[in-house]
């Protein structure tokens, strides 16, 4: 199944390609300061390519963490459905889930700011997750939320220390049965 092209995830992924530092940093498992380096640098001008900016974050995000997932090897299925639910990110997969919510992780990239809106899909997620703290957000602005959450933002981004609290969601959880990353 192609996935269609998106000018936003075209301009990430062709950034990312022709960084001088991102392999490397690869290499080196900091997966922080790639998400750092992004932000500074694609931000502005990602925000700028679409009509709505939690919209085109939305696609920022998506497109990097599941770039960077990849990279860390750590297990994840996105943009899938569960019983009529759309999910974003689910760690590892949707069997897990449906064995063991305890070692399942959702995580909702909101692509709003309106608390409400966010709140109804966080309820909407409950139905299918029973582990309430297994649901995570990434938003595009600080929010008060009961969940765990990550904003992105061009500086001081809590987005940018996700790889590594997923990378210990799995350790702890036992789902990642190779620590291959060693966060």
């Amino acid at each position: 199944m192609q996935e269609e092209s998106n000018p936003i995830k075209d301009y990430l992924f062709e950034y990312i390609e022709n960084s001088q530092t991102i392999p490397k940093l690869i290499v080196e498992k900091k997966f922080d300061k790639i998400i750092d380096e992004v932000t500074k640098n694609c931000y502005e001008k990602i925000i700028s390519m679409g009509d709505d900016k939690e919209e085109s974050l939305g696609v920022l995000i998506t497109g990097l963490l599941h770039y960077l997932l990849t990279n860390a090897l750590i297990n994840s299925q996105r943009k899938v459905e569960h019983q009529g639910i759309e999910i974003d990110i689910i760690i590892p997969d949707i069997k897990t889930l449906e064995k063991d919510p305890k070692k399942t992780l959702l995580i909702h990239i909101s692509k709003s700011s309106n608390i409400k809106v966010i709140k109804e899909k966080i309820s909407e997620l409950e139905t299918i997750q029973s582990e309430k703290e297994n649901i995570w957000v990434i938003l595009s602005e600080d929010i008060d939320m009961d969940n765990k959450s990550f904003i992105i933002s061009k500086e001081n981004s809590s987005f940018s220390k996700i790889i590594f609290e997923i990378a210990q969601f799995s350790n702890v959880g036992g789902a990642n049965k190779f620590k291959i990353l060693r966060v």
